[in-house]
């Protein structure tokens, strides 16, 4: 069956059947609260995530680290940044399994309050010079418990959003929970930047660093309330009224569903390896190779940060018109011809030059992430969607961002030069352009009634 909010037909939870004088007002209502819930619930989802990754780049290896030298101390700090990856494919497929069986808001407030705890945890923790291997020990722990998070919590939101949008722009409403990323890397390299201007560097490295950690404690309560508020997917509604659900959804997305998860995975592998070199890599590339301040390299960032969100939600749009094959492959192709003038402007150390550079990436980044949540959702049914959404999104994170920092590290202090990154970054697209070359995409009225379907 096919649903519009708006629509007679459209289900109402009955908890709002009469807010705003007609089932219409309330659908209104509730797709403004699925609009909210998803793009605040996962800005501070990653906001959470990317705290770490700024100070695995900037803090880490000299708070966990003190005995390994500079090379050697932030490449493990990077390794405890990509350890977390490990847990993302076991996060999705508990998430993806309870999500297909009970619902997707139930997973979407425990993701949320999981990774809350983890990063206070993160906060709290002393240092090596106090509790010595213990501290590194329990960071990788805590890290893991946010990969957890972070491998379910994607798919829920992608699924809530385009699950509830009106019949044509699934694109941009599939868009609203992406930007959650790009604002949850911005609120980071704000919080950051504010704290490490008003502190000198000793205090920044003793103590300032925590802060942003123990701010997660007011961003959980704000996004625990917004999300508690949302109803439930109207899609899954209608599949638990007609019993349809699925009683072991991976194994049966691996049984009928294996080309389109394979199709999933490789679109997702270039946008995220070089989403985590903007992310994480090119903060300590900066300071630490180009010898920038930390101020500098996180203002950086917050422009390459703005400039991400608008090209997504400019692409979900886009992916609606366009369709989604093409928007993925325009981007796809931004990203590989920008890999080796990215290092180039960047090399130069010209504040313009750099900024020039990550907005030229940030192009290519939200034309491969704006339209991903409708993409993956028309590429599953409805009754396995969750885990296969989650389970595709997880393994291409591994694949493609989870050690991109640390390799590109690696290749810096091997090679002598950025333009090996450069050439790992064009290997990595050259991957998802394969993805997307395959990508079969169905007419846009075949795509609403696949969205929907519940049989």
């Amino acid at each position: 069956m096919t649903y519009s909010p708006g629509d007679s037909a459209y289900p109402v939870p009955s908890s709002t059947a009469t807010e705003g004088g007609s089932p219409a007002g309330s659908a209104k209502t509730q797709l403004r609260r699925v609009i909210g819930g998803s793009v605040v619930g996962t800005t501070i989802e990653w906001y959470d995530f990317f705290v770490y990754a700024s100070a695995a780049g900037l803090v880490f290896s000299k708070q966990f680290f003190p005995s390994l030298d500079g090379t050697a101390a932030l490449l493990a700090s990077f390794a405890t940044l990509g350890v977390s990856f490990v847990a993302r494919p076991i996060g999705g497929i508990v998430a993806g399994h309870v999500g297909d069986r009970l619902g997707r808001k139930a997973v979407l407030v425990a993701t949320l309050l999981l990774m809350g705890i983890s990063t206070v945890g993160v906060g709290l923790l002393p240092g090596y010079d106090s509790i010595g291997v213990a501290a590194p020990v329990l960071l990788v722990f805590l890290r893991l418990l946010q990969g957890f998070s972070a491998g379910g919590e994607w798919g829920g939101a992608a699924l809530m959003s385009v699950e509830h949008a009106p019949a044509g722009r699934r694109g941009l409403f599939g868009s609203f929970p992406q930007i959650g990323v790009p604002l949850g890397l911005l609120l980071a390299n704000l919080v950051f930047f504010t704290i490490s201007s008003t502190t000198s560097k000793e205090q920044f490295q003793s103590w300032g660093w925590r802060i942003p950690f123990l701010l997660s404690v007011v961003l959980i309560a704000v996004g625990f309330f917004v999300r508690a508020r949302v109803s439930e997917s109207p899609v899954f509604d209608e599949l638990r009224d007609r019993r349809s659900r699925s009683s072991a959804p991976l194994v049966q997305l691996f049984r009928t569903n294996t080309r389109e998860l394979l199709v999933a995975i490789g679109l997702f592998i270039g946008n995220n390896m070089i989403g985590y070199i903007l992310i994480a890599f090119i903060n300590s590339y900066g300071t630490k190779t180009l010898g920038l301040s930390s101020s500098t390299m996180l203002l950086i960032g917050i422009v390459g940060a703005v400039a991400w969100g608008v090209f997504t939600l400019l692409a979900g749009q886009w992916s609606d018109s366009w369709g989604r094959r093409r928007t993925y492959l325009v981007g796809t192709i931004a990203m590989a011809a920008w890999t080796f003038p990215f290092f180039l402007l960047f090399d130069t150390r010209s504040i313009p030059l750099m900024l020039l550079a990550v907005i030229a990436l940030a192009f290519g980044l939200g034309l491969t992430y704006g339209p991903q949540a409708a993409a993956y959702a028309e590429l599953f049914p409805t009754a396995i969607r969750y885990s296969g959404v989650s389970f595709a999104y997880s393994i291409g994170a591994i694949l493609g961002g989870g050690f991109a920092p640390l390799l590109a590290t690696w290749l810096i202090q091997v090679t002598g030069t950025s333009l090996s990154v450069s050439a790992y970054m064009l290997l990595v697209c050259l991957i998802t352009l394969i993805a997307v070359l395959a990508l079969r995409e169905r007419p846009a009225a075949e795509r609403e009634a696949f969205v929907l379907a519940t049989d």
